[in-house]
């Protein structure tokens, strides 16, 4: 793939990058495609930064095309962190005449650059971009896990309907379908329609309102762990924190609990791509959004640096093994608990035949707090689901 033929480079100096030999700013550390430059060599780069300055279907949120290169004037001069990843910044995709033909350019994009295994890192625009996103797994035929930080589903009864409030219906209702677990933390219960909460419940999917998630923010961490693709609509984050949006909302997380959350992602050895969306300068308070979602970028940058590698598909060695029996050995689950990161994986049955299908989601990561369910001769809820889908 020819990377230049899709992307306008970046003027850095419209950044007001800080120039200061002593003190190395993180976008100095950046391979930049600039006008004076060639395209970065991604051979070798870790995460690639594209901004997407598309606005046609969001909802009641015009002017968040505008957010990118908003967002990169804070991150730029954010100081690096003490190991370096390897950046590069593709610039701003060129917008297709029609809208579809934007979210196939990001598609091929992002397929190819999950080919070369470095992870896109998505400025918006609209959150229905993350279409385009997921589509891009489609295109090299990778069956992935979802996780959305929102404070409602986009979802519609109305399967015509699409725009940055509707993306999800497309997305479950594509054939053949690419999605085999969706996540969503940080819903506010009185933006949903109690049908749709239901729907989400009989898919087996996973949902928690926002007062939920906060009474233990690191119960989450299993969640964000399982997750390949990773949506982040600013509208999660309460409207004192994060006024760049056209659809805030008073409640919501604080924006230290979006980094913490965004920080689990980088850390997850699964995470291959995320996206950070609906932030919208013209509503913003002295650039306040546009800052908060830079420091998150920068958060999700430093879990990139501490990724232990130690998804239970590596050496078994470095693994203790727990076998519990429940219901008078009706089921037996088996858990992996990581000696490099303390953390825990439980394993759900899965036939030969399904295992071809499902190897990357038959082990799914889990709290201490399931290992003492299933000794209390419980099934996980975290388990059950899983099992239902691979069942189905």
């Amino acid at each position: 793939m020819n990377f230049e033929e899709y992307f306008n480079p970046i003027n850095i100096d419209e950044l007001g990058l800080v120039a200061d030999e002593k003190q190395i700013r993180l976008g100095q550390t950046i391979l930049t495609f600039c006008p004076e430059s060639d395209f970065p060599a991604l051979n070798n780069v870790d995460l690639a930064i594209i901004g997407v300055m598309e606005e046609r279907n969001a909802y009641n949120n015009k002017g968040c095309a505008l957010a990118p290169n908003q967002i990169r004037k804070y991150l730029y001069n954010l100081f690096p962190h003490s190991n370096q990843a390897k950046i590069a910044d593709c610039g701003n995709l060129i917008i297709g005449k029609e809208i579809e033909d934007t979210y196939t350019a990001l598609a091929d994009v992002v397929a190819e650059l999950l080919r070369l295994r470095v992870i896109p890192i998505i400025i918006g625009g609209s959150q229905d971009i993350t279409f385009a996103n997921y589509k891009g797994y489609e295109n090299i035929g990778q069956i992935i896990n979802a996780f959305t930080i929102d404070s409602s589903f986009d979802i519609s009864g109305d399967p015509e309907e699409f725009n940055s409030k509707a993306y999800l219906t497309a997305m479950l209702c594509r054939e053949p379908n690419y999605l085999f677990n969706y996540t969503h933390v940080g819903y506010q219960q009185y933006f949903i329609e109690k049908d749709t909460l239901a729907l989400m419940n009989k898919l087996y999917f996973e949902c928690y309102r926002v007062g939920m998630i906060q009474e233990n923010l690191d119960n989450v961490e299993p969640m964000v762990r399982n997750a390949d693709m990773v949506s982040v609509d600013v509208s999660a984050v309460r409207q004192s924190d994060a006024p760049g949006n056209g659809n805030p909302s008073p409640h919501g997380l604080y924006g230290e609990q979006l980094c913490k959350l965004v920080r689990y992602a980088g850390m997850s050895d699964k995470c291959s791509s995320i996206g950070f969306y609906e932030t919208n300068p013209l509503y913003d308070n002295n650039g306040q959004t546009s800052h908060m979602i830079a420091h998150a970028i920068w958060y999700f940058i430093d879990g990139y640096l501490w990724r232990k590698h130690d998804f239970p598909y590596k050496e078994k060695e470095n693994y203790k093994k727990f076998y519990v029996s429940i219901n008078d050995n009706t089921n037996t689950i088996i858990f992996y608990k990581s000696k490099k990161s303390e953390r825990w994986w439980m394993e759900v049955p899965c036939s030969k035949d399904k295992m071809v299908k499902y190897e990357r989601h038959y082990l799914i990561p889990c709290s201490y707090e399931d290992y003492q369910t299933a000794l209390n001769d419980e099934l996980p809820d975290r388990w059950l689901m899983a099992y239902n889908k691979i069942m189905i």
